[in-house]
């Protein structure tokens, strides 16, 4: 299912881990009979490596039947395809860390569909696999509502998945962008600035404060402009674009490794450059929203 973008947002291919062609079906998940009826030889269950998806050399997930999965596993309801009930496992082994190389290889590889049926999949048993104890008083946690859910029947608290929202931004000053470069980021790597939203603050008031605290820039006119689920471990990428008057950086090195301005022409060569990109800039790969909300400015 997919929803219109807002007046001059970014538009063309779908965004990464966007798209996702299931049915979520929440009113299976409230009911235990039903769930169980679907758990029969034509359910599929998504066949993960800890955190990892397989898939065959077209770039389609790898599924497994019911009768494939022990009998102690926990399984996550995706939802339905085709009135097909599609499951993911909880690794048993718990949190088998980011293995960001081959994430990325799937990011690459995976068919849109595919990679957004993965990127839901990975935050819900991601998010199974680090609370398996209550947060309230320390007991174990038992999967419920289909996996949409886990109960602790020692004090009765719920807990449910979470999303943190992230702000993604473009800053612009006289056909100017301001782009970033992170510690862990391959040299000449510059994305667009982002952070967390933090408690007590709107998407504009996160926005004004990142740009200020990593770059020591002040933005007006914040505009939204796209969105990104982002699976690592679970969070909603918000894209704005927001305006500088004045370009003097001051770099805070504890965030940023450097930052600086790219004009038009830099942006555009390398873009053309490809994924190897130009003796100046490697421009943020395609799965990415920072490439998306470039690609916007570079071609509004």
């Amino acid at each position: 299912m997919s929803y219109p973008a807002p007046a001059d947002s970014p538009a063309g291919a779908p965004i990464a881990f966007a798209g996702s062609p299931i049915d979520r079906a929440d009113h299976i998940r409230t009911d235990p009979a039903a769930l169980g009826n679907l758990m029969n030889w034509r359910a599929r269950v998504m066949n993960l490596d800890g955190l990892l998806p397989e898939f065959d050399d077209e770039g389609r997930l790898l599924w497994h039947t019911i009768a494939d999965v022990a009998e102690d596993a926990e399984l996550v309801f995706l939802g339905l395809i085709d009135d097909k009930a599609h499951f993911a496992p909880v690794p048993m082994d718990g949190f088998s860390g980011p293995a960001m190389p081959r994430a990325w290889q799937a990011m690459q590889m995976l068919q849109p569909e595919d990679l957004a049926l993965y990127g839901g999949a990975r935050s819900l048993v991601d998010w199974h696999a680090r609370h398996r104890f209550c947060a309230n008083c320390g007991s174990p946690t038992k999967l419920a509502k289909g996996g949409w859910q886990r109960n602790c029947d020692n004090c009765g608290a719920q807990h449910f998945p979470r999303t943190d929202p992230v702000t993604i931004m473009l800053v612009e000053h006289e056909d100017k962008l301001l782009l970033g470069r992170q510690p862990r980021f391959p040299p000449r790597m510059y994305s667009a600035l982002a952070g967390f939203v933090e408690p007590g603050e709107t998407i504009e008031e996160a926005v004004a404060r990142e740009v200020q605290e990593e770059a020591g820039v002040a933005v007006r006119d914040v505009r939204y402009l796209a969105s990104q689920p982002w699976p690592f471990p679970s969070q909603l990428m918000i894209g704005c674009t927001s305006i500088a008057d004045d370009p003097t950086l001051t770099i805070d090195e504890t965030e940023l490794d450097d930052a600086r301005w790219f004009t038009r022409e830099e942006l555009e060569d390398a873009r053309r450059a490809g994924a190897e990109g130009n003796e100046l800039l490697i421009f943020p790969q395609k799965f990415a929203i920072a490439h998306r909300l470039i690609t916007w400015w570079l071609d509004r």
